[in-house]
């Protein structure tokens, strides 16, 4: 089987990056063959520019700046885990991709979709993610897991009001319906449990697809 990426995607406290790592173990159990990893980050230098661009005292950080951060780091770790991965045949489970930078510094920070989407269409060429899971819930019912999880890691996005979370959940409805085949949409506002099930149905069907099409 050729590899396969997929993507997990949602705004704050949606709970994607618990369930990544827990349908990650489900399907290594299946006997698939699982890489998980994250953005910004997964490799060195991506860790590196990871702490520039989430450092809580850099609050001065222009908007471009944030976003060309983003793309770097996300060439790097494409070019050096991510690739190399898929042409194994493995799955790539990532938390993060391109469709935070369009939802986070597009249309949120005001820069424009269209041209962080050319940004990041120069970072990633043509390796758009096979799947993308959107976890969804609503920004204040997020943040206030957030709130309650003391084991969070916090960040500079932690520091925007919640209009600016509001605004990155707009967008995410809209790339949604922008692209309906890629992007399935997981109700993440239910029990834990359910989520993780909802969110496994999808990968599996999504890898079951895939198989299918390779045989042709």
């Amino acid at each position: 089987m050729d590899g396969y990426f997929v993507t997990f995607e949602g705004g704050e406290g949606a709970g994607k990056s618990s369930i990544l790592e827990a349908a990650a173990s489900m399907l290594s159990d299946k006997g698939y063959d699982v890489l998980t990893t994250r953005e910004p980050g997964g490799i060195e230098i991506a860790e590196k520019i990871r702490q520039v661009i989430l450092d809580k005292t850099h609050t001065s950080m222009d908007a471009r700046t944030e976003s060309l951060l983003y793309a770097a780091a996300r060439r790097q770790h494409l070019v050096e885990k991510i690739l190399p991965a898929l042409d194994k045949g493995k799955i790539v489970l990532c938390d993060r991709f391109i469709d935070s930078s369009l939802a986070y510094q597009g249309y949120a920070r005001g820069i424009g979709v269209d041209d962080v989407y050319r940004i990041n269409q120069f970072a990633i060429q043509d390796a758009f993610p096979d799947m993308t899971l959107f976890f969804d819930i609503k920004p204040g019912k997020g943040l206030a897991r957030i709130e309650a999880n003391e084991n969070r890691e916090r960040n500079r996005l932690d520091l925007e009001n919640i209009q600016f979370h509001e605004q990155v959940y707009e967008a995410y409805q809209w790339l949604v319906s922008q692209s309906p085949e890629r992007i399935r949409v997981i109700d993440a506002d239910q029990p834990y449990e359910q989520v993780k099930a909802d969110a496994v149905q999808e990968l599996l069907s999504g890898l079951h697809t895939n198989t299918e099409e390779g045989e042709q």
